[in-house]
């Protein structure tokens, strides 16, 4: 019997669907409003909601998601992934080992991991991932991250050494994600530069558009 086949990731913005930003709206309001926009990956961070919410949440989203033809990854809760059937989980710092993840999602599911460096990367391979976040890329306020800024320069230069796709992560939005993707960046996490937008949807499509011009050095 063959082993299921892991999604793709998707090329573009990675639009995380944060519980913390913009509070009032509902996860799975905020996530309608990211796919309608064109995003085709949507990590959900949910670290104030209740468990029993966060999975209810977790079910609806992906099935938004995959309604849509997007992906939907669950950050650090591997329980909830499994649950609600989501495309795959994001692990950082202080979360599950990725080589757990890994063991218990199984061969059919995404696995990414935050790194910091090029011998992160590495090691995340190693351990089972599908890529890597890296970053920050640059200042931002939306998570305390305790690791220095690295700047577009040295992204770029672990990047190009990365066994891994790499999304780049921290402080990216409308105005500089253009330029992570210019430095090779598979993908570009962004998190309250499209939930504070005035209107999540049209923000979306232009960070969409902006990425892509990014790639293609216009």
């Amino acid at each position: 019997m063959n082993a299921p086949s892991r999604p793709h990731l998707p090329r573009g913005p990675y639009l995380l669907c944060d519980d913390s930003v913009l509070p009032e709206i509902s996860l799975v309001d905020k996530a309608a409003r990211l796919v309608a926009g064109g995003a085709r990956v949507v990590q959900l961070r949910m670290k104030r909601t209740s468990v029993r919410e966060a999975l209810a949440a977790t079910r609806q989203v992906v099935a938004l998601c995959r309604r849509e033809g997007a992906l939907c990854l669950v950050n650090d809760r591997v329980d909830l992934a499994l649950l609600a059937d989501a495309d795959g989980v994001h692990v950082g710092d202080e979360d599950v080992p990725a080589e757990d993840a890994r063991a218990l999602l199984g061969p059919g599911r995404l696995v990414g991991v935050t790194v910091r460096d090029v011998a992160g990367a590495r090691a995340a391979q190693a351990a089972g991932a599908d890529y890597v976040g890296l970053g920050p890329v640059f200042p931002t306020s939306t998570k305390q991250v305790p690791a220095p800024v690295l700047g577009l320069e040295a992204f770029a230069s672990v990047v190009r050494d990365s066994p891994l796709p790499v999304v780049g992560i921290g402080g990216v939005g409308l105005v500089n994600i253009a330029s992570v993707a210019a430095a090779g960046a598979h993908c570009a996490a962004v998190v309250s530069d499209a939930l504070l937008a005035a209107d999540i949807t049209e923000r979306v499509r232009r960070l969409v558009a902006a990425f892509e011009q990014g790639r293609s050095g216009a």
